[in-house]
Protein backbone atom coordinates (compact mmCIF):
# COMPACT_ATOMS: atom_id res chain seq x y z
CA UNK A 1 0.00 0.00 0.00
CA UNK A 2 1.55 3.28 -1.15
CA UNK A 3 1.40 6.62 0.64
CA UNK A 4 -1.42 7.93 -1.57
CA UNK A 5 -3.65 4.99 -0.61
CA UNK A 6 -2.85 5.45 3.08
CA UNK A 7 -3.74 9.15 2.87
CA UNK A 8 -7.01 8.30 1.10
CA UNK A 9 -7.98 5.82 3.85
CA UNK A 10 -7.06 8.37 6.52
CA UNK A 11 -9.24 10.97 4.82
CA UNK A 12 -12.17 8.53 4.83
CA UNK A 13 -11.70 7.46 8.47
CA UNK A 14 -11.05 10.93 9.90
CA UNK A 15 -14.68 12.14 9.87
CA UNK A 16 -15.84 8.86 11.43
CA UNK A 17 -13.26 9.08 14.22
CA UNK A 18 -14.10 12.74 14.79
CA UNK A 19 -17.80 11.88 14.94
CA UNK A 20 -17.19 9.22 17.59
CA UNK A 21 -15.07 11.65 19.60
CA UNK A 22 -17.79 14.30 19.55
CA UNK A 23 -20.38 11.71 20.48
CA UNK A 24 -18.37 10.64 23.51
CA UNK A 25 -17.79 14.27 24.48
CA UNK A 26 -21.48 15.15 24.58
CA UNK A 27 -22.18 12.03 26.65
CA UNK A 28 -19.42 12.98 29.08
CA UNK A 29 -20.88 16.48 29.42
CA UNK A 30 -24.37 15.03 29.95
CA UNK A 31 -23.03 12.65 32.63
CA UNK A 32 -21.27 15.45 34.50
CA UNK A 33 -24.33 17.69 34.46
CA UNK A 34 -26.58 14.80 35.45
CA UNK A 35 -24.39 14.05 38.47
CA UNK A 36 -24.58 17.68 39.57
CA UNK A 37 -28.37 17.68 39.24
CA UNK A 38 -28.85 14.36 41.03
CA UNK A 39 -26.55 15.39 43.89
CA UNK A 40 -28.46 18.62 44.39
CA UNK A 41 -25.51 20.81 43.42
CA UNK A 42 -27.77 22.15 40.67
CA UNK A 43 -31.16 22.39 42.42
CA UNK A 44 -34.56 22.69 40.69
CA UNK A 45 -34.98 26.04 38.98
CA UNK A 46 -31.25 26.59 38.45
CA UNK A 47 -30.49 28.24 35.13
CA UNK A 48 -27.84 26.51 33.00
CA UNK A 49 -25.86 29.12 31.10
CA UNK A 50 -24.03 27.89 28.02
CA UNK A 51 -21.07 30.25 28.21
CA UNK A 52 -20.45 29.68 31.90
CA UNK A 53 -20.76 25.89 31.70
CA UNK A 54 -18.69 25.73 28.53
CA UNK A 55 -15.88 27.61 30.27
CA UNK A 56 -16.12 25.44 33.41
CA UNK A 57 -16.05 22.19 31.43
CA UNK A 58 -13.72 23.29 28.66
CA UNK A 59 -16.13 22.42 25.86
CA UNK A 60 -17.76 24.26 22.98
CA UNK A 61 -21.46 24.98 22.65
CA UNK A 62 -22.17 22.04 20.33
CA UNK A 63 -21.58 19.15 22.79
CA UNK A 64 -23.18 21.25 25.52
CA UNK A 65 -26.36 21.74 23.50
CA UNK A 66 -26.45 18.04 22.62
CA UNK A 67 -26.09 17.25 26.32
CA UNK A 68 -29.00 19.60 27.05
CA UNK A 69 -31.18 17.69 24.58
CA UNK A 70 -30.25 14.39 26.21
CA UNK A 71 -31.07 15.66 29.70
CA UNK A 72 -34.31 17.24 28.51
CA UNK A 73 -35.40 13.87 27.10
CA UNK A 74 -34.72 12.34 30.54
CA UNK A 75 -36.86 15.01 32.23
CA UNK A 76 -33.87 16.43 34.12
CA UNK A 77 -34.00 19.91 32.56
CA UNK A 78 -36.51 22.11 30.75
CA UNK A 79 -35.73 23.83 27.44
CA UNK A 80 -37.80 27.01 27.56
CA UNK A 81 -39.16 28.92 24.53
CA UNK A 82 -36.86 31.87 25.21
CA UNK A 83 -33.89 29.48 24.84
CA UNK A 84 -33.26 29.42 28.56
CA UNK A 85 -32.33 26.08 30.10
CA UNK A 86 -33.32 25.35 33.70
CA UNK A 87 -33.18 22.32 35.98
CA UNK A 88 -36.70 20.91 36.05
CA UNK A 89 -38.83 21.00 39.16
CA UNK A 90 -39.78 17.81 40.98
CA UNK A 91 -43.45 17.75 40.06
CA UNK A 92 -45.69 16.08 42.61
CA UNK A 93 -48.14 13.89 40.65
CA UNK A 94 -45.57 12.88 38.03
CA UNK A 95 -43.04 12.08 40.73
CA UNK A 96 -45.46 9.87 42.62
CA UNK A 97 -46.31 7.93 39.46
CA UNK A 98 -42.60 7.52 38.75
CA UNK A 99 -41.81 6.15 42.21
CA UNK A 100 -44.74 3.72 42.15
CA UNK A 101 -43.57 2.28 38.81
CA UNK A 102 -39.95 2.15 39.95
CA UNK A 103 -40.91 0.47 43.23
CA UNK A 104 -42.61 -2.32 41.32
CA UNK A 105 -39.63 -2.74 38.97
CA UNK A 106 -37.28 -3.07 41.92
CA UNK A 107 -39.69 -5.42 43.66
CA UNK A 108 -39.72 -7.73 40.64
CA UNK A 109 -35.93 -7.57 40.39
CA UNK A 110 -35.63 -8.49 44.07
CA UNK A 111 -37.87 -11.51 43.58
CA UNK A 112 -35.81 -12.69 40.60
CA UNK A 113 -32.53 -12.03 42.43
CA UNK A 114 -33.54 -14.45 45.18
CA UNK A 115 -33.46 -17.26 42.63
CA UNK A 116 -30.08 -16.31 41.17
CA UNK A 117 -27.94 -14.88 43.96
CA UNK A 118 -24.68 -16.67 44.78
CA UNK A 119 -22.81 -16.78 48.06
CA UNK A 120 -20.09 -14.59 46.59
CA UNK A 121 -22.67 -11.98 45.58
CA UNK A 122 -24.22 -12.10 49.04
CA UNK A 123 -20.81 -11.55 50.61
CA UNK A 124 -20.20 -8.50 48.39
CA UNK A 125 -23.62 -7.07 49.15
CA UNK A 126 -23.01 -7.60 52.87
CA UNK A 127 -19.74 -5.70 52.56
CA UNK A 128 -21.51 -2.81 50.82
CA UNK A 129 -24.22 -2.77 53.48
CA UNK A 130 -21.55 -2.50 56.18
CA UNK A 131 -20.12 0.53 54.38
CA UNK A 132 -23.58 2.10 54.30
CA UNK A 133 -23.87 1.65 58.06
CA UNK A 134 -20.50 3.35 58.58
CA UNK A 135 -21.40 6.30 56.34
CA UNK A 136 -24.73 6.67 58.12
CA UNK A 137 -22.99 6.79 61.50
CA UNK A 138 -20.63 9.48 60.18
CA UNK A 139 -23.55 11.32 58.53
CA UNK A 140 -21.67 11.25 55.22
CA UNK A 141 -24.63 11.45 52.86
CA UNK A 142 -23.00 11.47 49.42
CA UNK A 143 -20.85 8.32 49.79
CA UNK A 144 -23.81 6.65 51.53
CA UNK A 145 -26.01 7.32 48.51
CA UNK A 146 -23.31 6.11 46.12
CA UNK A 147 -23.13 2.76 47.93
CA UNK A 148 -26.91 2.66 48.06
CA UNK A 149 -27.06 3.03 44.28
CA UNK A 150 -24.51 0.25 43.83
CA UNK A 151 -26.62 -2.13 45.94
CA UNK A 152 -29.77 -1.43 43.95
CA UNK A 153 -27.89 -1.82 40.65
CA UNK A 154 -26.31 -5.04 41.87
CA UNK A 155 -29.75 -6.46 42.71
CA UNK A 156 -30.92 -5.60 39.21
CA UNK A 157 -27.84 -7.27 37.69
CA UNK A 158 -28.38 -10.42 39.76
CA UNK A 159 -31.99 -10.53 38.53
CA UNK A 160 -30.48 -11.03 35.06
CA UNK A 161 -33.48 -9.84 33.05
CA UNK A 162 -32.33 -7.61 30.18
CA UNK A 163 -35.79 -6.14 29.49
CA UNK A 164 -36.25 -5.24 33.15
CA UNK A 165 -32.76 -3.74 33.25
CA UNK A 166 -33.43 -1.61 30.16
CA UNK A 167 -36.65 -0.14 31.59
CA UNK A 168 -34.99 0.38 34.98
CA UNK A 169 -32.00 2.20 33.50
CA UNK A 170 -34.26 4.58 31.57
CA UNK A 171 -35.82 5.76 34.85
CA UNK A 172 -32.76 5.76 37.13
CA UNK A 173 -31.60 9.38 36.56
CA UNK A 174 -34.95 10.90 37.58
CA UNK A 175 -35.45 8.47 40.45
CA UNK A 176 -31.98 8.93 41.93
CA UNK A 177 -32.48 12.67 41.92
CA UNK A 178 -35.81 12.32 43.72
CA UNK A 179 -34.44 9.83 46.25
CA UNK A 180 -31.99 12.43 47.57
CA UNK A 181 -34.93 14.19 49.21
CA UNK A 182 -36.16 11.55 51.71
CA UNK A 183 -32.62 11.00 52.97
CA UNK A 184 -32.38 14.68 53.86
CA UNK A 185 -34.71 13.83 56.75
CA UNK A 186 -32.69 12.16 59.56
CA UNK A 187 -35.54 9.90 60.66
CA UNK A 188 -36.28 8.69 57.14
CA UNK A 189 -32.58 8.14 56.50
CA UNK A 190 -32.33 5.87 59.56
CA UNK A 191 -35.52 4.07 58.60
CA UNK A 192 -34.25 3.50 55.05
CA UNK A 193 -31.03 1.96 56.37
CA UNK A 194 -33.02 -0.39 58.62
CA UNK A 195 -35.08 -1.41 55.58
CA UNK A 196 -31.86 -2.22 53.75
CA UNK A 197 -30.78 -4.56 56.54
CA UNK A 198 -34.16 -6.34 56.33
CA UNK A 199 -33.83 -6.58 52.55
CA UNK A 200 -30.39 -8.13 52.87
CA UNK A 201 -31.64 -10.68 55.41
CA UNK A 202 -34.52 -11.66 53.12
CA UNK A 203 -32.16 -12.03 50.17
CA UNK A 204 -29.76 -14.14 52.21
CA UNK A 205 -32.61 -16.47 53.17
CA UNK A 206 -33.87 -16.51 49.54
CA UNK A 207 -37.32 -15.41 50.72
CA UNK A 208 -38.56 -13.96 47.42
CA UNK A 209 -42.09 -12.88 48.51
CA UNK A 210 -40.77 -11.14 51.62
CA UNK A 211 -37.96 -9.38 49.77
CA UNK A 212 -40.33 -8.24 47.02
CA UNK A 213 -42.69 -6.74 49.60
CA UNK A 214 -39.98 -5.02 51.65
CA UNK A 215 -38.35 -3.60 48.53
CA UNK A 216 -41.59 -2.10 47.28
CA UNK A 217 -42.33 -0.62 50.72
CA UNK A 218 -38.80 0.81 50.82
CA UNK A 219 -39.66 3.15 47.94
CA UNK A 220 -43.26 3.85 48.90
CA UNK A 221 -42.23 4.92 52.42
CA UNK A 222 -40.27 7.81 50.91
CA UNK A 223 -43.27 9.25 49.08
CA UNK A 224 -44.53 11.52 51.91
CA UNK A 225 -41.13 13.21 52.07
CA UNK A 226 -41.08 13.65 48.31
CA UNK A 227 -44.60 15.04 48.28
CA UNK A 228 -43.68 17.63 50.90
CA UNK A 229 -40.96 19.11 48.69
CA UNK A 230 -42.39 18.55 45.21
CA UNK A 231 -43.96 21.29 43.14
CA UNK A 232 -47.73 21.00 42.84
CA UNK A 233 -49.64 22.28 39.80
CA UNK A 234 -51.84 25.31 40.52
CA UNK A 235 -55.47 24.56 41.24
CA UNK A 236 -58.40 26.44 39.79
CA UNK A 237 -60.13 28.84 42.14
Amino acid sequence: MDSAEIEEIADIEAPEVEGRRKGRLHLEVANRLRERIVSGELPPGSRLREVQLGTEMGVSRTPLREAFRTLAAEGMIDLLPNRSVVVSDLRGPELEHLIVVFANLESLAAELACKNVTEAQLAEMGRLLSQMVEYHEKRERIPYLEINQRIHRMTMEIAANPVLMSVWQSLVPRVERARMIPNLDPNRWTQALFEHTRMFAALASRDAPLLARITKEHFIHGLPYLAARAVRPPTAD
